[in-house]
């Protein structure tokens, strides 16, 4: 969840550490902190709550100038976020500082064990516990790698650590834990620089490598040296990058969630250039490691992710099982990964982790590995975690997603995902050219759609203004649309804190349905489909109760205006297309609420873009 970065090198550690940390404030951003080593060789640690810029304007007045750095942003996972909580902390003596992303499971003992022996903790936090453990151990043997790596082997969780240290002023200190988001290190001219996002790494730089689980790095301006945990070096190979690091604009946008939501017609534009040809209706997923034999022999395929990359991969599992005709599973990757799965080589794993560092995701793919199932990967970045475990990576080209709040990712997912439903129908003869045409041709007419309901945002501010002061809302939807029932709901969650529910429609007879009164709004999805009579029935139940229903219909059906109180009307698409067309409205419906509301929408309470840890 965290931010971790690093510089050693000729330049500014200030300047690089702060530009870099603001490409990671997506990571965790309730408060930020640096160290350096000034002349003298004493480390100088400064803190903010909040945001990277307010820890900047505290280095302006300091200006503080040294070549070697290391650099956090925060989202708490002991301690709240303040000043003494905020990363980097150190040691008794301040010879250590170190920064950290993960959770230390036996920490409690390690705190008692430390506070018997005369520590002095300043902190409520986990990470505390390194920089008192590396200390105690200098003690006993007065080696800074033994001592890394005896608090390394101490620990329990997975972890990853950035340090330095008063006595080598020209160095950098790495070790990572488990299934934790990879400490990239990359090489350029007499510098190096380490990050827990590849994002954060100058454009300029092209050589990297990636720190595994139990190993330590010691990095100086022009050498890195690799240890396992027992003290013996190891070799790791560059990786050649190209790295994209655009800097984020919200151009004439309020927020970048709503610029987001924007971008969403080109994102899908951009996949199908990438991987559509309409002359041949031919799909381009290139350098799949699968024969045309081996997808016609996947006997099972397992969709795993978490929150909005799981409601994607309920999505799929019904284009999969409708298009190709093969059984298909969803899981939370949270639960895959504990449970005792069934995997075997006919057994496709197609993990959805938009950052690709999700901890719970990385895992379940790791243990997938014994069954030697085949594993495909969506993330929109290349040189992800999930990307260096699964034989294929469908990159999203969502371009850079800086909302908190998932948007055009999980746009660019669904779209991703059905291309590769109809590529495997293709190589399975489950569909006939002619419908995968057809159904190519109506994908290419979805960011159309999707502007023209982009055009009339009057009716989300309107209908906005009207249920932003409600406390809980009701999203129903059934087939393809429950999965964006709960999609919906969980967007109003996350940017305006109401409390939110989705739910598939035959469902609510079942409980919800005592929740139902007036003051309950409850948000229909009632598309013209083959379950819209059955959503209708919904309706009318849900007005019989006295619910407040907005209904989410296709613009032809203006008699739904006679028994909702709004409507929101979208264009008509396939029965197949309607969730992609869907979210669009429940995204501008989650925003203009927050908007209402005057809350921090871009970066909502308690919430990170990447869960790295469990």
């Amino acid at each position: 969840m965290c931010g971790i970065t690093g510089y050693v090198g000729n330049k500014n550690a200030s300047i690089i550490l702060i530009e870099s940390m603001k490409k990671l404030e997506y990571r965790g951003y309730d408060s930020a902190g640096v160290s350096f080593l000034d002349s003298k060789g004493a480390l100088n640690i400064y803190k903010s709550t909040g945001t990277v810029n307010n820890l900047n304007k505290s280095l302006d007045k300091c200006k503080p100038n040294s070549n070697a750095g290391i650099g956090h942003t925060r989202w708490a996972t002991h301690g709240e976020p303040n000043n003494i909580n905020a990363h980097p902390h150190s040691d008794c003596t301040g010879f250590v500082s170190v920064v950290h992303n993960g959770i230390i499971e036996n920490y409690k003992n390690l705190r008692n064990v430390l506070e018997n022996l005369g520590h002095k903790f300043a902190s409520q936090t986990d990470s505390e516990c390194i920089s008192h453990l590396i200390e105690d151990y200098l003690h006993k043997t007065n080696d800074i790698e033994k001592a890394i790596i005896n608090t390394a082997n101490k620990i329990k969780g997975n972890n990853a650590v950035l340090l330095i240290a008063t006595h080598y002023p020209d160095n950098l200190f790495c070790f990572q834990i488990g299934d934790i988001s990879s400490l990239t290190i990359a090489q350029g001219n007499n510098e190096m620089f380490v990050s827990s996002d590849i994002v954060a790494i100058p454009s300029h730089v092209t050589k990297v490598t990636y720190l595994s689980n139990n190993e330590l790095a010691v990095i100086s301006s022009n050498h890195i040296q690799y240890k396992d945990f027992a003290g013996t070096e190891i070799a790791k190979p560059n990786i050649n990058v190209d790295i994209d690091t655009d800097t984020p604009s919200k151009g004439n946008f309020d927020h970048f969630m709503l610029k987001e939501i924007y971008d969403q017609p080109q994102s899908i534009i951009n996949i199908i250039n990438s991987k559509v040809s309409f002359t041949d209706s031919k799909i381009k997923f290139d350098d799949i490691p699968f024969t045309s034999n081996q997808i016609r022999q996947f006997s099972r395929i397992v969709l795993i992710g978490m929150g909005t990359s799981m409601h994607a991969a309920m999505v799929a599992k019904y284009w999969f099982e409708l298009i190709c005709k093969i059984p298909t599973e969803v899981d939370n990757s949270s639960e895959f990964r504990y449970r005792n799965v069934t995997l075997d080589e006919q057994t496709l794993i197609i993990s959805i982790s938009q950052s690709g560092e999700t901890a719970d995701t990385v895992a379940a793919m790791k243990n997938s590995k014994a069954f030697g199932s085949k594993q495909i990967t969506l993330s929109n970045f290349q040189y992800s975690q999930t990307s260096r475990i699964a034989d294929y990576t469908i990159e999203l080209k969502a371009g850079l997603e800086i909302g908190v709040a998932s948007t055009k990712t999980f746009i660019s997912s669904l779209s991703n995902l059905f291309l590769l439903a109809l590529f495997f129908a293709a190589k399975r003869k489950t569909l006939t050219n002619t419908e995968i045409h057809s159904q190519l041709s109506e994908l290419n007419t979805i960011p159309m759609k999707i502007d023209s309901m982009l055009n009339n945002r009057n009716q989300y501010k309107r209908i906005s203004h009207k249920y932003s002061t409600k406390s809980n809302f009701i999203y129903l939807g059934r087939g393809l649309n429950y999965p964006l029932a709960m999609e919906g709901a969980l967007k109003l969650k996350e940017v305006s804190y109401i409390h939110a529910e989705g739910y598939p429609a035959g469902e609510m007879k079942h409980g919800p349905i005592a929740l139902i009164d007036h003051n309950m709004p409850v948000v229909t999805l009632i598309p013209k489909d083959n379950m819209m009579d059955k959503m209708l029935i919904t309706l009318n139940e849900v007005k019989a109760r006295k619910g407040q229903v907005i209904a989410i219909t296709t613009e032809s059906e203006r008699y739904i205006e006679t028994l909702a109180d709004d409507v929101i009307y979208i264009p008509k698409t396939s029965d197949e297309l309607n969730p992609i067309i869907i979210s669009v409205p429940m995204q501008l419906l989650s925003y203009y609420i927050a908007l209402e509301n005057n809350l921090n929408i871009d970066m909502p309470r308690n919430l990170a873009k990447s869960v790295t840890v469990e």
